[in-house]
């Protein structure tokens, strides 16, 4: 009986619609024979695949106990798998039948690393699929409790790590590619300049102490207000990111090999600010100057000097406020897959926000962004750098140089950091103390303004792998800028 043409017609337009996930049975059974017949065709791919790559689910199984057999040492072979997978019909073949063919109809181990990329690449296009249906699914339902932000940060997320798949898988892993990887980092320290193992703060004797910012720290940056925090993160930065050089690789990428990419998040004050305090730094000319058009002739020309050298430096502003940690996470990978990332700075830790869960306080909030922003070094591979206001308590004391207890909110702060740093300036409190001029109260405060004048304290107060101690730099006020302390400036050693 004929098919009428009008039902003919809707089902090509029902098998035009309908489309099957991305998948190729030949590769997969190509891939199986090879190892049925050589084992060694497995350590072609055990690298990078996984039982789950696989589209067809008796394949997985199939993969499963031939790999659970190698590492065993023991055959995998049509004979030996057969006691381990049952008896089921495979579209009128039995399991033997079906492995016999897979091995009968191998052609050599030659391909098997092509046959297992080609299923790994299309396993990675069904998880996109995947993320694309839940994107739009989600999008349609609307609930009310997921605003779209929450919807796009999570969506964003899953992105990331499907782009970042094979980098930063979990799991255990033996301990002799931990050692690898440590004897590699150190001849790196020892073949680059400055024997550092992390990356150059411009800092010498600060470098010197922690071996520079190592990947996958969490530095916490504190001082009270006026201390020069912001101005020390920043110099940091620009440092690094005036540093760079990259080096590209055959694949096409570009690897750091000096300085570093810079992310740095302005939570407080506007990308114009910043730059204008950078501008300041490296001109030598006042920021508050700047801001007023208080400036002569020469000043402008080092101001437009040091604008165009700093037009090309791979260093990345976010001035919006009131972000939560997630979007913070979400923006610092979009940078690191769109340009690159090499340090991320955070300026400053309370302005950020948590989840915001019912009943939580703000000790509990602050313990998930502390957590959120360690995983994320971790994950990302970076150090980052996050400042953090202290107490008033400082201010009861005599010797206001802080300590561990005066980090607001302290205990997750000091917890998850990796490296805890305070700025202190001696000249700050010493300069707001000034007795009337002419009485003997002066004279001593002016031998103690002698002493102070221009120098800053950066005191360790926590270093998980290094030691504790205090570094001495120098710091000129009026461009807020941090810079070595001349070696003729330091007091002699005590005894």
């Amino acid at each position: 009986m004929a098919i009428p043409s009008t039902l003919t017609a809707n089902l090509e337009a029902v098998t035009q619609e309908y489309r099957v996930a991305p998948h190729n049975i030949d590769a997969e059974q190509a891939l199986l024979g090879a190892i049925l017949v050589n084992n060694d065709a497995y350590y072609r791919v055990s690298d990078f695949l996984l039982p789950e790559h696989f589209m067809e689910e008796v394949h997985r199984r199939i993969f499963e106990v031939a790999v659970s057999l190698i590492k065993a040492g023991k055959l995998a072979s049509p004979i030996t798998l057969k006691t381990y997978l049952g008896d089921a019909d495979l579209g009128g073949l039995t399991v033997s039948q079906y492995l016999a063919r897979l091995a009968a109809e191998a052609t050599t181990v030659i391909n098997a690393e092509h046959y297992g990329r080609t299923i790994y690449d299309l396993a990675l296009r069904r998880r996109l699929i995947t993320i694309g249906e839940d994107l739009v699914n989600g999008a349609y339902e609307a609930p009310v409790e997921t605003s779209p932000r929450d919807q796009i940060e999570a969506t964003e997320r899953r992105l990331y790590e499907l782009a970042e798949t094979g980098k930063y898988d979990g799991g255990f892993q033996r301990f002799s590619e931990a050692l690898t990887a440590a004897v590699d980092m150190a001849a790196k320290a020892y073949q680059r300049e400055g024997r550092l193992s992390g990356i150059a703060t411009g800092l010498s004797d600060l470098d010197a102490k922690m071996g520079g910012l190592q990947p996958s720290d969490l530095i916490i940056l504190a001082g009270r207000p006026g201390m020069g925090k912001t101005s020390l993160a920043t110099n940091i930065a620009f440092n690094i990111a005036k540093a760079y050089a990259g080096e590209k690789q055959p694949d096409g990428t570009l690897k750091t090999v000096n300085g570093g990419i810079v992310g740095f998040f302005s939570l407080e004050m506007s990308a114009e600010q910043l730059a204008t305090r950078i501008i300041a730094e490296q001109s030598g000319v006042a920021s508050y100057k700047i801001r007023r058009g208080d400036i002569r002739p020469e000043d402008f020309y080092k101001i437009t000097d040091a604008a165009r050298d700093m037009q090309t430096i791979p260093f990345y502003i976010d001035q919006t406020g009131g972000i939560s940690i997630a979007q913070l996470a979400a923006r610092a990978r979009r940078l690191k897959r769109q340009r690159g990332l090499d340090l991320l700075v955070v300026d400053y830790l309370q302005l950020l926000s948590g989840a915001a869960r019912k009943g939580d306080n703000r000790v509990q909030e602050m313990t998930e962004i502390t957590t959120g922003m360690k995983a994320l070094a971790k994950e990302l591979e970076v150090p980052i750098i996050a400042l953090s206001q202290l107490s008033r308590q400082v201010e009861a004391r005599d010797d206001k140089r802080p300590q561990l207890s005066d980090l607001r909110e302290s205990g997750s702060i000091e917890q998850d950091a990796d490296v805890v740093l305070f700025v202190f300036r001696e000249e700050y409190y010493v300069k707001n103390k000034k007795p009337r001029e002419g009485t003997e109260e002066f004279f001593a405060w002016e031998a103690e303004m002698n002493r102070v004048y221009g120098k800053a304290e950066v005191i360790i107060g926590k270093q998980r792998h290094g030691p504790t101690g205090t570094v001495e730099l120098q710091f000129d006020a009026e461009i807020t800028r941090f810079s070595n302390l001349a070696h003729g400036d330091r007091l002699p050693d005590q005894m």
